[in-house]
């Protein structure tokens, strides 16, 4: 696998790829301001969402029992599944049992975080995507880059021309056009499968509820027409109750895509009953851990407080450059960055961390003000911690031993001061010339894509001896 760095060099200079995150986050920041800022007592709602998620997660075990026992009072299949391969075998089973072999999905991102669709393609059977952006991503054969928009990283040219080529329909980049083409291809997915997959935004402790919001009626048809609804969703995904639900969906809309409420807010309880001429006779629900219960006792536990608006994607500053698939796996921008060292090891995935300015901006406009960039200082302490490189190692114990000596310190720093004035030009620095005391690419790391500013002639030390002098 290519490192983080590989992947940001990669798509820094795709011009289309920038194009297409400028306006697309754009968009939906300034959507979102504007559509908290019309939500009466919006600060109350966020503290009592954010009281309501943290509050489950500290009795996670008890809350997950209860809802499990809810849902089979409502006629719901429950299954336990600690991997995402235990996921994937459990939808597998379920198929081959009844002999079934076309199934249409929902969008859903962890379905994607356990490569669902390539387990279920390898046992045979034919998965369609039905999510307009997951259905391109499938035509092209591509991932998402975004946890809402999933073709965040393409402009409406090239979706045109993935349909164009795969659909074999008249070129266009008109939207509403693009839209039908996909429409009138689906259709009929939608009456032939025999199972229907989807994720969950929330699972109902009180009730034993499943909720969908979705923009698309696709979700609708996925959960209803089929014989079979599968239910993938991961252990903190709860709620206590409708109320607290309620708190929830009047958050979840604004922050991600700046509307009061999403198209389609679905509630699920089970299976049809006889009176009922629409809805699927079975109703499963996988819960799966896949690394989550080791988030738990860490300090990023926070982190699965989050409900998935993807709010601090658009707003960072790192994701607005990079996109998502920089990040080299399915959670992209801040949330990504803590929640997938978390799942998959950070060893692994020590880079993540620091794809973070600091700024705080997450923070701000997380919709149950999660501290992400706290999470984001502990992971990268977690980092060194597990393995300090060595030039790191000992450049941080010589640096101790400098600045424990003030006159060393001075030396030294006079000594690199005027080292660096002597090779800069006009009061820069365009590439450091190789030596044998630091290696050149170490140096050169930062002169690659930008310039290195030569030190002043006198140091904040010197000037702060000579303005206090001028005081005497």
């Amino acid at each position: 696998m290519s490192t983080f760095s590989a992947r940001v060099k990669s798509v820094i200079n795709d011009n289309d790829l920038q194009i297409a995150l400028s306006k697309a986050t754009t968009k939906l920041s300034s959507g979102r301001e504007a559509s908290i800022a019309s939500l009466e007592n919006a600060d109350l709602i966020r503290d009592m969402a954010r009281r309501a998620k943290l509050n489950i997660l500290h009795n996670l075990d008890e809350n997950l029992l209860k809802f499990e026992h809810r849902l089979i009072d409502n006629g719901v299949n429950v299954h336990w599944a600690e991997k995402g391969t235990d996921a994937c075998e459990v939808v597998i089973k379920i198929a081959q049992k009844r002999g079934i072999k076309k199934v249409a999905k929902s969008k859903s991102m962890v379905s994607e975080e356990i490569h669902l669709n390539e387990a279920l393609i390898k046992a045979g059977l034919q998965v369609i995507e039905t999510d307009l952006g997951e259905y391109i991503v499938q035509l092209a054969d591509d991932r998402p880059s975004h946890i809402i928009a999933p073709i965040m990283h393409m402009t409406r040219h090239r979706v045109g021309e993935i349909m164009h080529r795969h659909l074999n329909v008249p070129y266009t980049d008109d939207i509403k056009e693009l839209a039908r083409y996909a429409r009138e291809k689906l259709r009929s997915e939608f009456l032939s499968a025999e199972i229907g997959i989807t994720g969950a935004n929330f699972g109902v402790v009180e009730t034993g509820t499943i909720c969908i919001v979705t923009n698309e009626g696709n979700a609708r048809m996925v959960t209803t027409l089929p014989k079979i609804h599968i239910v993938i969703m991961s252990l903190e995904k709860l709620v206590p109750t409708l109320a607290d639900l309620d708190l929830m969906l009047k958050i979840l809309a604004r922050s991600a895509t700046g509307q009061k409420l999403t198209s389609y807010t679905t509630l699920i309880h089970g299976p049809k009953v006889d009176e009922e001429n629409v809805g699927p006779e079975e109703v499963h629900v996988i819960l799966l851990d896949n690394g989550r219960t080791g988030i738990f006792g860490s300090e990023q536990a926070e982190i699965l407080g989050c409900i998935r608006c993807g709010a601090c994607l658009n707003i960072c500053p790192v994701y607005k450059n990079i996109g998502g698939h920089a990040y080299g796996d399915v959670y992209p921008g801040p949330i990504g960055s803590v929640l997938t060292p978390g799942l998959k090891g950070l060893l692994e995935w020590k880079d993540l961390p620091y794809a973070s300015s600091l700024c705080g901006a997450c923070k701000d406009v997380c919709p149950v003000r999660l501290d992400i960039p706290q999470m984001l200082l502990s992971l990268r302490k977690n980092a060194i911690k597990e393995k300090i490189p060595f030039g790191l190692k000992i450049g941080m114990k010589g640096f101790g031993i400098i600045t424990a000596y003030p006159g060393l310190y001075k030396f030294i720093r006079n000594i690199g001061s005027l080292f660096l004035r002597l090779i800069g030009r006009d009061g820069w620095i365009k590439r450091f010339p190789a030596n044998w005391l630091i290696p050149t690419d170490l140096l050169n790391g930062w002169t690659k894509v930008r310039d290195f500013k030569v030190p002043a002639r006198k140091s904040f030390q010197d000037m702060w001896i000579e303005r206090e002098k001028s005081y005497e």
